[in-house]
């Protein structure tokens, strides 16, 4: 058997290669992270006796082994992805040294092969990878967003605070459009009211009253603040970054829900899971058949509690938080959704108020019943029935 170790890095990769009985074959080998450095590597595996079971082992780096599993997986080598907790922690009880350079790294992960149970990484189906990559990218522009909501919710502190008093919904539509065309109280102070509430009464569908108008109107006229041409310019460039955010984010979103409407998937029949959550929870699980159990869904999300035991004593505490940290807000997410769809997610959650458990802790239970439906549905591809849940 050859266990083959690398060592995952941006512009380069280390390789090292060894047999069960601990022979080294290959060691300080270095190839590059592009197609000379790939077809190196696979020279150097055509060159291993293919009688033997062949171990490849690298860690879940992100992005920067993504296409050298894609090549592995092109030419028929098998790899196992480990998580890079597991490494160090083998590494740390292997050696008392202090010592961590990227061929150590490739050495250790060539080692834990040997007393892993050997699961070759299945690469997910187009569909799978591409919902993953639209709904983390969604996410990562929705937390860009909130940056420049955040700045703009600054610049109006300083010139119009009293602004954002009457709106329910203070980056909605209706006060994005009062913002962008009356930038400054001043400007706002001088509007024309019967055009400007025209407009208003569109955008709101008149939950925005002429008689909250007037009164913004009013607020305008005595504001405290102080505006220069520095902050208004500050303003329109930060208005139109949230207008930008918010196209890009709805063109994503309407890609994701045509994957959605392609492919059927039972986790988005459940009620209270919008179309966009459920995208979530299936990209960042990905291949469900890797999953024995609900324990080990519940785990890969990090919604595990963390469990310590030293002789007569047992302690179980605060949830691991390791894993996708994307699925793990969605779930917990979804979770204050679904009690309000669901009855028996309702009565469920309900149990661990009354057990005296606080509000966010119920809603986790909640999350680790929603994960057992999950992985019942999506083994036996069947879609939700509330009256088989128990």
């Amino acid at each position: 058997m050859y266990l083959v170790g690398i060592d995952i890095s941006k512009f380069k990769h280390d390789c090292f290669i060894a047999t069960e009985t601990g022979q080294t074959i290959k060691n300080n080998f270095s190839f590059a992270n592009d197609f000379g450095g790939f077809s190196e590597l696979l020279r150097v595996l055509k060159s291993l006796d293919h009688s033997s079971e062949i171990r490849i082992g690298l860690e879940a780096t992100g992005h920067y082994g993504s296409n050298l599993k894609i090549f592995l997986h092109d030419n028929g080598y098998p790899f196992m992805e480990l998580n890079p907790l597991l490494s160090e922690r083998y590494r740390q009880v292997s050696s008392l040294r202090k010592t961590k350079t990227d061929k150590i790294d490739a050495m250790m992960i060539s080692k834990l092969l040997l007393v892993l149970d050997f699961k070759p990484y299945p690469l997910k189906s187009y569909h799978i990878l591409a919902l993953k990559s639209l709904v983390r990218f969604r996410w990562r522009l929705i937390e860009a967003r909130t940056k420049h909501k955040v700045r703009l919710q600054n610049i109006m502190d300083l010139t119009f605070p009293e602004y954002f008093k009457l709106f329910a919904a203070p980056f909605g539509e209706t006060s994005l459009f009062i913002l962008s065309h009356y930038p400054t109280a001043e400007k706002l102070a001088r509007a024309d009211l019967n055009a400007l509430a025209d407009n208003v009464r569109r955008l709101s569908h008149g939950r925005f009253t002429d008689s909250k108008l007037y009164r913004l109107v009013e607020l305008a006229k005595s504001t405290i603040g102080n505006c220069n041409e520095i902050f208004e310019m500050q303003m329109a460039a930060t208005l139109d970054q949230i207008k930008l955010h918010d196209e890009q984010i709805h063109q994503i979103e309407v890609k994701i829900m045509d994957i959605m409407d392609k492919y059927h998937f039972p986790t988005a029949s459940i009620r209270g899971i919008g179309v966009i959550s459920a995208a979530s929870i299936i990209s960042e699980y990905g291949d469900f058949s890797l999953f024995c159990s609900p324990a080990q869904m519940l785990s890969f999300a990090g919604l595990e509690p963390a469990i310590y035991q030293s002789g007569t004593q047992t302690f179980s505490g605060k949830m691991v938080k390791r894993g996708s940290p994307y699925l793990r807000l969605t779930l917990m997410n979804v979770s204050n959704s679904i009690i309000h769809f669901n009855s028996v997610f309702h009565q469920y959650y309900q149990k661990k108020r009354n057990e005296g458990k606080p509000h966010r802790v119920a809603l986790s239970h909640v999350a680790k019943k929603l994960i057992r439906v999950i992985f019942k549905l999506e083994k036996d591809k069947i879609p939700f029935d509330l009256n088989q849940l128990k």
